[in-house]
């Protein structure tokens, strides 16, 4: 309704922004429409003057901000240009910085290099330490272990003195033993070479024997006398018995008894 019959506005000159009042057109009286009232023309005044003002308004701000847009623009412009300047200056500073790391990546890939060995060492202390941590976790077993160890010695020891008088006692023992086998060595050697010596006696005694038999025989059928068996010169006293030989020498055993032909007497 406030815009009603308002009047056509017309842009302002070239370089400033908004529209001013135009002339107000003719009004043509005739057949056309009726004049406005009055009243209607006040208001339509008074809204165009508000109008008027606000659009004023605008064209300040308008002029505000396009001023404030110029130094903006200007500022922008100096930014840039110093930024402009800057750019080479952090583009060297950035190759430079690039040209030392990447020194640095290479004396750090040449120490990596030189330090293998030390890992290696490394590597090899790390498994030093976990054996020697194993050893030291398993010593206090050990040292258990080696007490009652040295407990048992203790205790064998004080059975020391008892054990080593059984050692000299046994010594002894196999000392009289050695005596007595070399004394029985020594008698079974004599009954050896007795016994030999009797073999030899009683071998010689039955050739003898043998031989006087023969001659006996012989001289019996020389003479054609039938003297009883076992007689030698018509005495009867020497006759053989038929025993073994050696039986009629009951004493010839001696002291040393029965001896057994085929070695020393049994103990």
């Amino acid at each position: 309704m406030a815009g009603r019959n308002r009047m056509p506005r017309y842009p302002m000159n070239e370089g400033s922004r908004g529209f001013v009042e135009g002339p107000r057109p003719i009004l043509v009286h005739g057949p056309g429409p009726l004049p406005l009232h009055p009243a209607a023309m006040e208001e339509e005044l008074v809204i165009q003057r508000e109008e008027i003002h606000r659009i004023l308004s605008d064209n300040r701000k308008l002029v505000d901000e396009n001023v404030i847009l110029q130094r903006e623009l200007i500022a922008a412009k100096d930014e840039i240009h110093r930024v402009g300047e800057v750019i080479p200056q952090l583009r060297a500073e950035k190759e430079s910085q690039a040209r030392e790391l990447i020194q640095r990546g290479l004396k750090l890939e040449s120490e990596l290099r030189g330090a293998e060995p030390l890992k290696v060492e490394v590597m090899q202390l790390r498994g030093e330490a976990k054996k020697l941590n194993a050893l030291r976790q398993d010593l206090p077993s050990q040292i258990q272990g080696l007490k009652q160890e040295l407990t048992r010695l203790q205790a064998d020891n004080k059975q020391v003195p008892a054990m080593k008088a059984d050692i000299d006692g046994m010594r002894q023992e196999l000392m009289r033993a050695r005596e007595a086998t070399e004394f029985e060595k020594k008698a079974n050697i004599e009954l050896m070479e007795q016994k030999q010596a009797m073999e030899k006696n009683l071998l010689a005694m039955a050739r003898e024997i043998e031989r006087l038999r023969a001659a006996l025989d012989a001289k019996k059928r020389a003479v054609g006398v039938d003297w009883p068996y076992g007689t030698i010169n018509g005495s009867p006293d020497m006759g053989y018995q038929g025993g073994p030989i050696g039986a009629g020498y009951g004493g010839a055993y001696g002291a040393y008894g029965l001896y057994d032909m085929h070695g020393p007497p049994r103990h």
